[in-house]
């Protein structure tokens, strides 16, 4: 099995449609990280934080189907459920407990549909919840969804462009200061896109957000009951403040904290001022589960 180039790790042996990367660097504590990337990415967008949880627990980066180093089969569905699915079988199979779910974009969307399973299950698997700039509600979406549509024309501009400039086009439009981009986040993040099948299941994800719409990810939000962090970034220009607004109101015991002169991508524009957001989001949940005496 492949390892992903970005991310320091150990490939998992699964049988199932991803690819995860396991980081472990400090002494086993029970506690489990699973990380969910967005749209078009990969585990590479964790390489800032994940090294750094590890010395809290256990660091499972996924690459979920159809993305970075993950199968891309070519007649598989692509749908928020489906992945969903196949990350609560992840969970599953590992015999995951202790887990705190961390979701970006995309992945923030997956990730509140996984909560969802895993609350409505007896057992108490899910730890706590951390969304970034996540995908929730009904919006406004941006243009790359919609081309979707036209798989010849955007097969074109793929081509036509190549996937170096498109990618860093598409990362201009959506972080606050351009000057945060480099070569290697452009490299990373263009890489699937360099294969046919890369391009496609690109386009299937997209094309099944348009048909299934948002609204089954926020249908009884409220029986996610654990401590959730919401993290948008001031000058967010995909997912719009509001989306963290709305979810602080209805998730049970949710925060949120807005990070200034941020666009999209928290873990990439500012990743020390993130993490340390983070780290005391789980240092709190800590130390809450520690004096109620039900320790988390």
């Amino acid at each position: 099995m492949s390892t992903s180039p970005f991310i320091h790790g150990r490939p998992l042996d699964i049988d199932l449609p991803l690819h995860v990367t396991e980081i472990e660097m400090g002494p086993p504590s029970g506690a489990t990280f699973l990380m969910l990337h967005g749209f078009g990415a990969s585990s590479f967008t964790w390489r800032h934080w994940a090294p750094k949880l590890a010395k809290r627990g256990r660091v499972l980066c996924v690459d979920y189907k159809g993305f970075g180093a993950a199968p891309k089969p070519s007649s598989d569905s692509y749908g928020l459920a489906d992945q969903a699915k196949t990350v609560v079988q992840l969970v599953d199979q590992l015999g995951l407990g202790r887990v705190t779910l961390v979701g970006h974009s995309l992945g923030g969307g997956i990730a509140l549909l996984v909560s969802k399973e895993l609350c409505r299950r007896t057992e108490r698997r899910l730890d706590c919840l951390v969304l970034v700039s996540s995908l929730a509600y009904s919006q406004r979406l941006s243009p790359f969804i919609p081309l979707s549509r036209n798989v010849r024309l955007s097969r074109f501009l793929v081509r036509t462009l190549g996937p170096q400039r498109l990618v860093r086009w598409v990362l201009h439009s959506i972080v606050h200061d351009p000057g945060v981009i480099t070569s290697e986040m452009v490299d990373a993040y263009a890489l699937p896109l360099r294969t046919r099948p890369g391009v496609d299941a690109a386009l299937a994800t997209g094309r099944s957000i348009l048909v299934s719409g948002t609204k089954h990810i926020s249908d009884r939000i409220s029986e996610i009951d654990v401590p959730t962090l919401l993290m948008w970034g001031a000058n967010e220009k995909v997912i719009p403040h509001w989306v963290g607004e709305r979810l602080a109101e209805e998730l049970p015991d949710a925060k949120l904290v807005t990070i200034q002169q941020c666009g999209h991508i928290p873990p990439e524009e500012a990743p020390d001022q993130s993490f340390s957001i983070l780290s005391r989001f789980l240092e709190d949940v800590e130390y809450a589960g520690t004096t109620s005496g039900n320790g988390r």
